[in-house]
């Protein structure tokens, strides 16, 4: 069990590739970052979305092209959640400056599902427009080709993290190592691709021999991308968050937070609980006494205090978030009856345990 949180680092991880890349400082700001990246002049973003270090340095056997790069672990964003964390990397902001700080975000006392872009009422693309709810362009303003699957391209959260990007969509994933090609051949300075995979067995059916599969399938696509790789490119390699195993260890949480709770939004291992008016302090003394021992339950405030979020979070963003947080330390992931889908999930991320924070940010060359 985590006894303490694993606390992002700003300055220096997911959150900063972009600026580094793309910034006025540029090749003099890529100190921090894996050496082939420092002085090339053309680099590939490949995301892998759910891959975390942890999981991948147990498994290197599985993925010897990844594990053949320079490089090592660095930290993804709080909440550990794609939502959140890939528009960090695109944006090159904090959760608390571009605001999509969650996978289900409070909006007026809607809660917002942001991958789907929807309230319970439906599609949320005209009440909560995208370009308003996360108002910041994507890559510095820069117009950077995206290579993600076709299906995307009009959704309500590509809107808020991608737009103003030249759309290169993949319907087979063999597609995407030859658009990069395509694009590196055409002297495009930097190229963002994202790829799902492994996030979606790990949800789906947790680790295991399918899980193992699909890490060899990343494998290969990073080993096709390398093969496009022009004089003075390189490829860079990371994840918007790690796994946790959970199955059905479901923890719903007590009667008594229940009753001082209006709703909730998060996500099963970072669940907020908005309090009822004027019972903050209540509820967070009954959240730390009933579950305590299973999660770090934290105010809101005192998390911004911490800097969880990032040294800056704007009030209409602090509005998004809840009035308790229950962040699991343990592999459980607490219910709420609004955030259901198509199946049950057997990994789960959102918390700050080393497993879910700790990613991969690894680099080759030409």
């Amino acid at each position: 069990m985590n006894d303490q949180p694993i606390f992002p680092d700003y300055s220096a991880n997911v959150r900063a590739i972009v600026p580094a890349l793309l910034g006025p400082q540029q090749r003099g700001g890529r100190d921090w970052m894996p050496g082939p990246v420092r002085d090339a002049r053309q680099v590939v973003i490949l995301v892998i979305d759910g891959l975390g270090w942890e999981q991948f340095d147990e498994r290197r056997a599985v993925m010897p092209v990844l594990s053949s790069f320079a490089g090592g672990p660095t930290t993804t964003v709080a909440p550990s959640t794609t939502a959140t964390a890939l528009t960090s990397i695109t944006t090159g902001l904090t959760p608390g400056e571009h605001g999509l700080v969650g996978y289900r975000i409070d909006l007026g006392g809607e809660v917002l599902n942001v991958l789907r872009w929807a309230t319970p009422a439906g599609d949320a693309r005209r009440k909560h427009e995208p370009n308003r709810v996360q108002p910041f362009a994507p890559f510095m303003g820069e117009s950077v080709p995206i290579v993600t699957k076709a299906d995307f391209q009009h959704s309500g959260f590509t809107e808020a993290h991608l737009r103003g990007g030249r759309f290169f969509g993949w319907r087979a994933t063999s597609s995407m190592a030859v658009s990069i090609g395509e694009l590196l051949r055409a002297g495009e300075p930097l190229i963002y691709a994202y790829y799902d995979g492994i996030d979606k067995i790990a949800h789906e059916r947790g680790f295991g021999a399918y899980y193992d599969a699909e890490l060899g399938a990343a494998d290969d696509l990073v080993e096709q991308i390398r093969a496009q790789l022009t004089d003075g490119s390189a490829l860079l390699v990371t994840a918007d968050h790690g796994q946790v195993e959970v199955g059905t260890n479901l923890q719903v949480p007590d009667a008594e937070v229940l009753r001082l709770t209006r709703h909730m939004s998060g996500e099963g291992r970072f669940r907020w609980l908005h309090a009822r008016p004027g019972g903050t302090d209540e509820l967070l003394e009954a959240a730390s006494a009933a579950h305590g021992d299973i999660a770090w339950v934290m105010g809101r405030q005192q998390m911004i205090d911490d800097g969880w979020f990032g040294p800056v979070v704007s009030p209409p963003v602090a509005a998004r978030f809840g009035d308790v947080a229950l962040i699991t330390k343990t592999p459980i992931s607490f219910v709420d009856p609004a955030d259901s889908g198509p199946f049950p999930l057997v990994c789960r991320h959102g918390s700050l345990t080393s497993a879910e924070m700790l990613v991969p940010l690894l680099a080759c060359a030409s």
